[in-house]
């Protein structure tokens, strides 16, 4: 594949990020991308997906999918029903036979992208379970006595948020990526592409308190790039002055709209806390 994935006006990529993707792509490996909740590692496929002009198929995990979902499922239940009710479709298993979203994407016309997301939810098995496929990119359909493999090797992307360890094997086989954090300077280029009418005084308080938050000891869940631009919506509805955000470290306060950064109880009562004995040291 010639086109090359960059960083776009809307999707602020690292040059490490842009790197790994198009290493992944020449290698013919599937990208294992890692990073904090909201760092966009599952709106990465979609902004390689159309970067390179592909179509994307995604797949998300839960805590009770099963690899083999991902192939095909045998659907035994409607194939005895209808059996019961005399359906002629009866005779014929590849009627109940149900293509899973990796099949979908072996047998597609074009090269597509395939976004794996959240992969550590499920069974620790479940990584084990894909390697043959995802290697081979073919697999066996016991059940017609069929072998479906890839017409273009897909570009496969897999996000994981460090739920739990992933066995080395799988490791083995991918590209691996770390998103790191993005620093003040580069957050503030997000910010930009996202809300390019924000004005400036506010969006430089609204990132001063942003990381003072993440910077506060003892914070359960850091607020993520996710949560600072719901945030910033909010602030630009509501239309708040700037002079609301205005803070520093001896008169620590609660931000206007908290909801948006901290999402837990534990958080907010520890924040609290903080503002108080700052404002009784002050």
């Amino acid at each position: 594949m010639s086109a090359a994935f960059k960083s776009t006006e809307r999707y602020i990529a690292s040059r490490d990020l842009e790197v790994a993707v198009n290493a992944a792509v020449t290698l013919q490996r599937p990208l294992l991308v890692k990073g904090e909740p909201g760092t966009g590692k599952t709106i990465l496929a979609h902004e390689v997906a159309q970067s390179l002009g592909l179509e994307l198929i995604e797949w998300h995990i839960k805590s009770t999918t099963k690899a083999q979902q991902g192939l095909y499922e045998y659907d035994a239940v409607s194939r005895l029903r209808d059996g019961q009710l005399g359906d002629p479709r009866v005779h014929d298993i590849a009627n109940y036979i149900v293509r899973g979203k990796l099949w979908d994407a072996f047998e597609s016309e074009q090269p597509v992208v395939v976004l794996i997301d959240e992969v550590d939810k499920a069974d620790i098995e479940f990584p084990n379970d894909l390697l043959l496929e995802l290697d081979r990119m073919r697999f066996f359909v016991y059940e017609t006595r069929q072998t479906v493999s890839a017409r273009h090797r897909p570009i496969v992307i897999i996000t994981s948020n460090n739920e739990k360890e992933l066995p080395d094997a799988f490791l083995r086989r991918c590209f691996f990526h770390y998103i790191r954090f993005p620093d003040r300077a580069t957050m503030g280029r997000i910010v930009q592409a996202h809300y390019p009418d924000l004005r400036h005084d506010l969006a430089r308080e609204a990132l001063n308190v942003f990381f003072q938050i993440r910077e506060v000891p003892g914070l359960k869940k850091k607020p993520s790039t996710a949560e600072l631009l719901d945030w910033l919506k909010l602030l630009m509805v509501e239309d708040l002055p700037v002079e609301a955000l205005r803070t520093n470290e001896k008169h620590l306060v609660i931000p206007p709209l908290y909801g948006a950064l901290l999402k837990n109880e534990q958080d907010v009562h520890l924040f609290e806390r903080l503002a108080f004995l700052a404002r009784r040291g002050a």
